[in-house]
């Protein structure tokens, strides 16, 4: 699926769409996912173990898959390849006693993505909102550090931070986003006015600049 106005696939860190609000309120295991095969994991314990940290993963996804993202010939790397060669980088670490999964980790994960895919990568660990405007007025996609209950921007944010979604663009005072994780359709491609954006936003991100197709 791609978004109409934006021309960016819209994915998620959970292979099946229609499962997710069943997973982040539920309690549903992830592990049943029965399309868990095409996330790219190698078992279904990994994908279990993991999809649930992947937003970032998505986000990268997704801005790989937009217009100009990967050269000609390429085809956008699934969401599990992608995590293996973030780990390679130590965008991610775990924990050697419990096995507890710490990251994204932005410094090696722009490394990453401009050594292994060539696209521009910038880390902002201060970012206001209107530098946020400014980068997607420049044509740049911002992963954006936001709550995950930005997906029911109608109820009061409960903090700032601890997700990634992939802002896209904006139109006026509105911020257009993709996020991995949710719920509805209309919560996966989404736009708030800034000030909604602003209240789940922790000011801190990873800008993308579009690559530019090279014609013989």
């Amino acid at each position: 699926m791609t978004c109409p106005t934006c021309h960016v696939p819209v994915h998620t860190q959970f292979a099946s769409p229609d499962l997710i609000e069943q997973i982040v309120y539920g309690g549903l295991d992830p592990a049943t996912d029965p399309a868990w095969a095409t996330s790219g994991a190698a078992t279904l314990a990994d994908y279990g173990r993991w999809c649930g940290q992947l937003c970032g993963m998505t986000c990268l996804r997704m801005a790989l898959g937009a217009a100009g993202g990967t050269a000609p010939g390429e085809t956008v790397p699934t969401l599990f390849a992608l995590r293996d060669g973030a780990l390679k980088y130590g965008a991610y670490t775990e924990d050697p006693e419990d096995g507890t999964i710490r990251g994204l980790i932005y410094a090696p994960f722009a490394e990453y993505v401009r050594a292994a895919h060539g696209l521009d990568a910038t880390v902002h660990r201060l970012l206001t909102p209107a530098e946020l405007v400014d980068l997607l007025d420049e044509g740049r996609s911002v992963m954006a550090s936001v709550h995950y209950e930005i997906r029911n921007p109608r109820r009061p944010a409960p903090g700032r931070g601890g997700h990634l979604v992939l802002a896209t663009g904006r139109t006026e005072d509105r911020v257009h986003f993709h996020n991995p994780s949710g719920t509805t359709a209309d919560s996966r491609a989404a736009d708030l006015p800034l000030d909604d954006f602003t209240r789940f936003f922790a000011g801190r991100g990873v800008s993308f600049a579009p690559r530019t197709r090279q014609t013989p």
